[in-house]
């Protein structure tokens, strides 16, 4: 891989692949872009980016602002689909806890939760119509994280859009991780979806979600081509986890994450980073980004980057899924259903259920 840094190199981006050749500064950083320079372009092969920037924290038009900016970059470059990290619209609320403790809620932490339900949006909504018509206009197919709210309820969500600004749907975060179940609802089976769309099947699971065996297996048996991980985890461990899904699948795995620096959060007492405040500078690093794109092979095409926001670009050949099925298909030849087997209850569970609208559906239906 080969990143676009010099006006050189811009130039003979221009001559040789027709990219747009600005790279932009947002946050007083460049924006780097990725890109394999020896791909053939041919009906197998799509042009994916994931996006690695912070939120603008507490400012969700400004956010969207933001990612139509980055997704317009990502466009020029022939992208066909742009991954955004997870919670990317709403934030991610990084280094709080929101005043909770056994026992016990304060003041200052319900007020926190109240201004970050407002930074939240709704689906459908507003913001929702407004993603849509920048995936129409930049022809991309666009997966976007995003904090849901549902009533008085968040969700951690990955919204999908298609090139033509349709809705597909969404998928909501089955399992937060630690502090996160304090702040964000559960979701259930009918939000796994993989969406077949015309650059391949394409499904999402969220940061930790992606260490759960039975989530994966069922995006595996739902055929996963294109499976996006919009993470909050910049760890290098997470690497190994990222690369053993894309060989285990045999898909393609694009993770995104955000690259923050204190910075990017309101200042204290605003927003506190606790236990880590004290030493922490505005420049200090928070979330050291990690995106990756990695093949069914289990080879990275493009990234790690811990250097800054950045797009993070790769051509990916969906010839390789069925090469690297013909050694492992995990729901497929190398299952084993009459020893092991799986249940997957992919209906909504809603806590209440009121009988005149199940009836008056049914009498629409007679």
């Amino acid at each position: 891989m080969k990143e676009v840094e010099t006006e050189k190199t811009l130039d003979s981006l221009k001559k040789n692949m027709a990219l747009v050749a600005n790279t932009p500064t947002i946050n007083e950083a460049p924006i780097i872009a990725e890109v394999d320079m020896g791909s053939d372009f041919n009906e197998l092969t799509v042009r994916a980016t994931v996006v690695q920037a912070s939120t603008v924290f507490y400012d969700t038009p400004a956010t969207l602002d933001k990612a139509e900016r980055l997704l317009a970059e990502a466009a020029s470059y022939g992208s066909q689909l742009v991954v955004f990290p997870e919670a990317f619209i709403g934030g991610y609320p990084r280094g709080s806890n929101f005043g909770v403790s056994i026992g016990n809620r304060t003041a200052k932490g319900r007020e926190e939760f109240r201004k970050y339900r407002l930074a939240a949006i709704d689906v459908p909504g507003p913001e929702v119509d407004r993603l849509a018509a920048m995936a129409e206009k930049y022809k991309v197919h666009l997966v976007m994280g995003v904090i849901e709210r549902d009533g008085y309820t968040l969700y951690c969500t990955v919204l999908f859009f298609d090139s033509q600004g349709h809705y597909l749907g969404k998928h909501r975060k089955i399992m937060p991780t630690a502090i996160e179940r304090v702040i964000w609802g559960f979701g259930d089976g009918s939000t796994i979806p993989v969406f077949e769309t015309p650059i391949g099947k394409i499904g999402a699971a969220i940061c930790w979600e992606n260490k759960m065996p039975l989530l994966r297996t069922a995006m595996y048996a739902k055929g996963v081509e294109i499976y996006c991980a919009p993470t909050a985890d910049s760890r290098d461990l997470w690497q190994a986890s990222v690369t053993h899904i894309a060989h285990e699948g045999g898909c393609f795995v694009l993770s995104a994450n955000q690259f923050c620096r204190r910075k990017d959060y309101p200042p204290a007492p605003e927003h506190v980073f606790e236990g880590l405040e004290d030493d922490l500078t505005p420049d200090s690093v928070v979330c050291a980004g990690g995106s990756v794109i990695i093949s069914p092979s289990g080879a990275v095409l493009a990234g790690p980057n811990y250097e800054g926001e950045a797009l993070i670009s790769a051509d990916l050949d969906l010839g390789e899924i069925a090469r690297a099925k013909f050694d492992f298909d995990v729901v497929g030849h190398y299952a084993r259903p009459e020893v092991l087997s799986l249940i997957v209850k992919d209906h909504p569970t809603n806590p209440v259920t009121f009988a005149s609208a199940s009836t008056k559906l049914e009498e629409k239906t007679k």
